[in-house]
């Protein structure tokens, strides 16, 4: 099911199911189904920042709390300083070669603070992952960073750290994963028809990569997504493979996604693993890994954009049951047409869908008309909600990234070549948003007070929170979630993750106060070792998540 906006009225959708030999697909309108006013509550945006100093293209949340926020080196002076007259001397560079400004920070979401790093190889177009040890592991870009592996751990002090050719082999417009063994895999890239790990080891070829590059590429940055056998799912353009990363062999290829549209870079959709149902604690292999890919353009948008021709961007959101035997897509038409939007996974299990073009692909001024609108989809019920607007376009470029109290950070936004601030039709954007969810308006909001036996946690472990509940809440149904808010860039939130644990107890402890006993997922190939945020979710409302750390 689907639904449209229309003169502030929704329509649902039925979507037809069909098989790789039919790869066409219809809607059709059912008017008479359900027609009803737009919600009051459309969530809440909110300026955290008017300027940060720099324009917001990577973004990784650390388990300090805090951001890690960067752009790349190579456009010429950024809007800050670097601390105490310390400047970055680099020969290789195409733009400042005695660089005294930041390309980097750290932001403090609690007190908006920010602070200038100090990144020493071009990062333009990178990827990365936070590790098992909560660092982030930062790869690949451009020029002289194109072989760099960069590395910021979560302290007061720390800035970047580098090894200038921790990768084999040069990585611009890759994307990452982390393996269940805490190893990094490092897909794809332009002109890079392979992958390698980190740490460096060997270079395997992939010629899927290669089969699924046209014209306009469209195969950049694609979707890795780690599936609970402990095989990686990798989509790019229109089609999609199971890669067995350990025997270096493609064990399962998909029907290609039904449509007229690509859906990686440079058209830019996006995609998440929806959230996988733990209802067994012990048995791993019962659990459904569902894909849900949105957004993108035709094929040929990117090249009629070079030429002054902006193509409407797509419409239609696939999802494709990569457990079952033989899966089909299930397509579904959202209320917009988007392209450049991210997909971020609330701790609710709903699924934000911001930012983007309605019109054009990514690249220097290749979009036209700023979606505003967020959208919220929930997986369950095959329902989008339009919610209210920004008055900010965010383009090319443009992040929104998962935080721990339950908002979604937005900013970025440079689809100029250089930073530009005025003359031009979307100027360079150095401010963050936040974006509060409807879930933050209802009340009743729980607050975690206690996780036993700890915040370290083994697989399979029963852990027993403790919550209380805002006066007025009252008994609700509870799920407890686990959250890995990933590390985005271009559309893509990697290996962005969310575990709805298996509950076997809640207890009403005395008034407000509640306890639940759930289990933590059985295998790394399940919940990989790291860092994630445990929420509890009462009556549809997250609490503020609790860092916790699988050994």
């Amino acid at each position: 099911m689907g639904r449209e906006e229309k003169n502030d009225t929704l329509y649902v959708y039925q979507i037809e199911k069909h098989s790789s030999r039919d790869p066409s697909y219809k809607v059709y309108e059912l008017d008479d189904v359900f027609c009803g006013a737009l919600p009051q509550n459309g969530g809440k945006f909110k300026v955290l920042r008017r300027n940060i100093g720099i324009s917001a293209m990577h973004v990784a949340l650390l388990p300090n709390d805090k951001l890690i926020i960067f752009d790349r080196t190579d456009f010429g002076l950024s809007n800050i300083s670097l601390p105490a007259g310390r400047c970055r001397d680099d020969l290789n560079e195409q733009a400042v070669k005695h660089d005294c400004s930041a390309h980097s920070i750290e932001f403090n979401p609690k007190t908006h603070s920010v602070r200038p790093l100090t990144v020493l190889t071009d990062t333009w177009c990178s990827s990365g992952v936070v590790s098992a040890d909560g660092v982030l592991i930062q790869t690949g870009g451009f020029n002289d960073g194109d072989h760099s592996v960069r590395y910021f751990s979560p302290c007061d002090t720390c800035d970047w750290e580098e090894i200038k050719n921790g990768l084999i082999l040069k990585r611009w417009y890759a994307s990452n994963a982390l393996l269940p063994d805490g190893r990094i895999i490092v897909v794809g890239g332009r002109a890079r028809f392979d992958y390698e790990f980190i740490p460096k080891a060997s270079v395997y070829d992939l010629p899927f990569l290669r089969q699924t590059k046209d014209s306009s590429e469209n195969n950049l940055y694609p979707f890795l997504h780690l599936l609970p056998d402990g095989n990686l799912f990798v989509f790019a353009n229109t089609k999609s493979i199971v890669l067995d990363f350990k025997t270096n062999k493609v064990v399962r290829e998909f029907p290609e996604i039904p449509g007229n549209a690509a859906r990686n870079y440079p058209s830019s959709g996006s995609s998440v693993l929806l959230p996988l149902l733990l209802n067994n604690s012990e048995d791993i292999n019962g659990i459904k890994a569902e894909i849900m890919i949105c957004g993108g353009a035709e094929p040929s948008s990117n090249s009629k954009a070079m030429k002054g021709e902006f193509l409407p961007a797509d419409d239609t959101c696939g999802r494709l049951v990569v457990t079952e035997k033989s899966p089909e897509w299930e397509m579904e038409r959202m209320p917009m047409s988007r392209v450049m939007g991210d997909m971020v996974l609330l701790p609710t299990g709903d699924i934000l869908i911001i930012n983007g073009a309605g019109k054009g692909t990514a690249g220097w001024c290749m979009g036209r008309e700023p979606v505003l609108h967020p959208v919220l989809y929930s997986p369950e019920n095959k329902m989008f909600k339009v919610m209210d607007p920004t008055t900010i376009p965010r383009l090319y470029h443009s992040t929104a990234h998962l935080l721990s109290d339950g908002r979604v950070m937005v900013g970025g936004s440079n689809p100029n070549i250089k930073y530009e601030f005025s003359g031009v039709l979307f100027p360079t954007e150095l401010s963050l948003e936040a974006y509060s969810p409807p879930y933050l308006f209802r009340g009743g909001r729980p607050r975690i007070v206690m996780v036993e036996p700890g915040l370290e946690l083994r697989h399979g472990q029963r852990i027993t929170l403790g919550f209380k509940v805002e006066r007025g809440g009252g008994d609700k149904e509870v799920k407890v979630t686990m959250v890995v808010p990933g590390f985005t860039t271009h559309s893509f939130t990697m290996n962005q993750r969310v575990l709805v644990l298996k509950v076997v107890a809640v207890n009403k402890i005395s008034g407000e106060s509640y306890a639940v006993d759930a289990f933590v997922p059985a295998a790394a190939v399940v919940a990989p070792p790291g860092y994630y945020l445990l929420h509890v979710v009462h009556g549809g409302v997250p609490s503020r998540g609790k860092w916790v750390k699988i050994k």
